[in-house]
Parts: structure tokens; C-alpha cells; sequence
């Protein structure tokens, strides 16, 4: 992922309000992040609870989406749906984020189960256990990053595009 200004970062949001855009807080340690290492910046709001940002690069430009952490708790462990990581050090929860456009301000939303802090970067780059003798876990997470990518892509054009 290319390094973000704030400005940037404000103007790729595609699915909030002005208001929404100008109480955007960034992530604490904004001026450290790891830009190699991410394959979508995603971050919740220290001040307000249950809201969560991503930002991914869609035909070479940032787009981001506003999330909200459904309530409740899971009866059972999912699995974040974007890094498919099924030894998860971390809790999974449910987001939705409403559509962008005319779509978004009636009310259609859409949602997926991911990592409750969007540590999905970092689930990607852990080497997979060995699954048989001979088996390239090298290959195998080269293959979730660009996964990982993919699914964050498809997820954000979903809520872009309203289809």
C-alpha cells in the first residue's frame, strides 16, 4: 500500500457524509504505520466504538468505507472472511457499511466477518503450518496475501459500486 495523507485518506471515503469525513479520527500511531506491510490500511475510531475504517487501492486509487461493528457476540468463533485465518489470535466480528450513492442514503447495506482490529495484514504473513510433506508454505502465503487482497478489494467495490 502507497503512504496516505490525511487529506487522501478524508477524500477516499466513499460511503459517509461531510460531517462523518471531518470527525474521521486516524489511527494513533499514523505516523509510524508500516506501508510495506499492509495490503489495506483498516483502523477503528479511538473515539467513537463500533466504527472502523478501511482504505484500499481500487484502479490505482485509494477508496476507503466507513464500518460499523455489529452488537452482540457470536455464538460460535468465525472466520474473518478476508484473511481466512483458521488459527486466529484475535476475535472476529461482524461489519456492515452501507452502500455509497443513492443506495447508501436508502438504507442498503452490506457486511462481512473480519478481524475485530483489521489485523488481517498481519494474519497473511505468519507461515502457515505444514499441511503435508513437501507442501510450499512459502507458495502458501504469497497465495493468502494476494487473497487478502482480493477479498478487502471485492468488499470495498461492493460498497462503491452499490451492486
Amino acid at each position: 500500500m502507497l503512504p496516505l495523507t490525511d487529506p487522501e485518506i478524508r477524500a477516499s471515503l466513499v460511503n459517509v457524509s461531510m460531517r462523518e469525513r471531518k470527525g474521521l479520527t486516524l489511527p494513533t500511531n499514523f505516523a509510524a504505520l508500516p506501508w510495506d506491510s499492509l495490503d489495506f490500511l483498516g483502523w477503528r475510531d479511538p473515539k467513537i466504538p463500533g466504527i472502523g475504517y478501511v482504505i484500499t487501492a481500487l484502479d490505482d486509487a485509494p477508496v476507503g468505507i466507513l464500518l460499523t461493528q455489529a452488537k452482540g457476540r457470536m455464538q460460535t468463533r468465525p472466520q474473518c472472511s478476508w484473511c481466512t485465518d483458521v488459527q486466529l489470535p484475535n476475535e472476529v466480528v461482524l461489519f456492515s457499511a452501507k452502500r455509497a450513492g443513492a443506495a447508501g442514503r436508502n438504507g442498503d447495506t452490506v457486511a462481512t466477518l473480519a478481524c475485530a482490529n483489521f489485523e488481517c495484514c498481519a494474519n497473511v504473513r505468519k507461515l502457515p503450518s505444514m499441511a503435508y510433506i513437501g507442501f510450499d508454505v512459502e507458495a502458501a502465503r504469497r497465495d493468502r496475501i494476494a487473497s487478502l487482497g482480493e477479498h478487502v478489494g471485492n468488499f470495498v467495490q461492493d460498497v462503491r459500486d452499490g451492486n
